[in-house]
């Protein structure tokens, strides 16, 4: 069993800065924080280095040239296995749209590995969007929410669905809110053409986020404020946001993070490219060409991020402006916590010890999860 005290130049805990500071580490648990010199010699001396919890990606649809689609076990564990080693230790399983009996023959197998401990819960992306902002998402696919599929997919998850995205403007999507919150889903609002009006009836339903702000849904308007002022100004709501330099301007980055700055969620919506080359790969039922590190269907939509989230914790701090650790907040504790994962997200006592040390520049240096080196 691991027992050892780490030490480095600089600890976000994310709620408090410790420069410097140490972590005791017994066996796969934190037992100890604290700042200033260690009670005993470090057994590792992070010099120039800053540790910062294990990053928790709660939207990510694949990385390494794999995706999670199908919940092939291989596949999974190729996916997990290319995030890990970039720093994101806690990942829920994105799936993209699919037919009904598909997403649940999907949830089914990915709610295995996350009994397993591979996964810590289900996504479903899908299939309740918009047709006018289908995004990487096959429009033949789509459908509308009722009451049946609603249970079909929440009880193909067992209880390891997390959260669902839909179109709130839909026919039946307020009835879907409240069938999902009640089984204990995050709603998120996404991939939408719903009014200002249609979006604020979603949260006053129990929706309680915005998958990826501002990207596959109505704009900003003055005399449509549509979903994005919708979410931004309601106390509670969750927003998504994608900082990967191609997705959202850095000024609109750190305007969302200055009206959400407890509330924003950094996010990759990465898929199979991330972590891997440039090539041909497929989203669900569709193609997508990556070029440059940008993935984009034939047509030139974007077709998610080739991003990891250390690149975005990076990109969110250098190019737009966040502290780093409001920056580190919204890929840790922020996830963490909207989705009920108690152990992860914070270097605390009693959490698991997934951690991360960035150098100087802000990359990955080493990456610990659960109390065990893994680069």
């Amino acid at each position: 069993m691991a027992d050892l005290v780490l030490r480095a130049d600089r600890l976000v805990a994310p709620d408090r800065v410790l420069a410097p500071g140490w972590v005791h580490v017994v066996g796969g648990t934190i037992s100890d924080v604290g700042a200033g010199a260690p009670p005993r010699v470090a057994d590792v001396d992070l010099v120039g280095s800053t540790l910062v919890p294990g990053l928790v990606d709660s939207h990510v649809h694949g990385g390494g040239g794999a995706a999670f689609d199908g919940g092939d076990p291989a596949a999974v564990e190729q996916v997990v296995r290319a995030h890990r080693a970039q720093g994101t230790t806690t990942l829920l399983a994105s799936l993209v749209t699919d037919t009904v009996d598909g997403l649940v023959r999907s949830a089914g197998r990915l709610a295995d590995l996350v009994d397993d401990g591979l996964l810590a819960g289900v996504h479903l992306e899908g299939p309740w969007l918009s047709p006018h902002h289908p995004g990487a998402h096959d429009p033949a696919l789509l459908g509308t929410p009722t009451a049946a599929t609603v249970d079909r997919l929440v009880e193909a998850a067992r209880g390891h669905l997390r959260m669902v995205t839909l179109a709130p403007e839909l026919p039946g999507a307020t009835e879907a809110v409240r069938r999902l919150v009640a089984a204990g889903v995050v709603v998120a609002i996404g991939h939408t053409d719903a009014t200002y009006d249609q979006a604020r009836a979603a949260l006053d339903a129990g929706a309680a986020a915005g998958t990826h702000l501002f990207n596959a849904m109505r704009g900003l308007h003055h005399r449509e404020p549509g979903p994005v002022a919708a979410l931004l100004e309601h106390p509670d709501a969750h927003v998504e946001l994608i900082a990967d330099g191609v997705h959202v301007h850095p000024a609109m980055i750190g305007l969302a993070a200055a009206a959400k700055p407890h509330h924003t969620v950094l996010v990759t919506d990465a898929m199979a490219a991330a972590a891997a080359e440039d090539g041909d790969y497929r989203l669900g039922a569709l193609g997508v060409e990556v070029r440059d590190g940008v993935a984009r269907l034939p047509g030139g939509a974007l077709a998610g991020s080739t991003a990891t989230l250390a690149t975005s914790v990076r990109y969110a701090v250098r190019a737009a402006g966040l502290r780093l650790e409001d920056a580190v907040r919204a890929a840790t504790a922020t996830p963490a916590g909207l989705h009920g994962l108690a152990r992860t997200g914070a270097l605390r006592p009693g959490a698991d010890a997934d951690l991360v040390a960035l150098d100087e520049d802000l990359r990955v240096r080493r990456v610990m999860h659960r109390g065990r080196w893994i680069c």
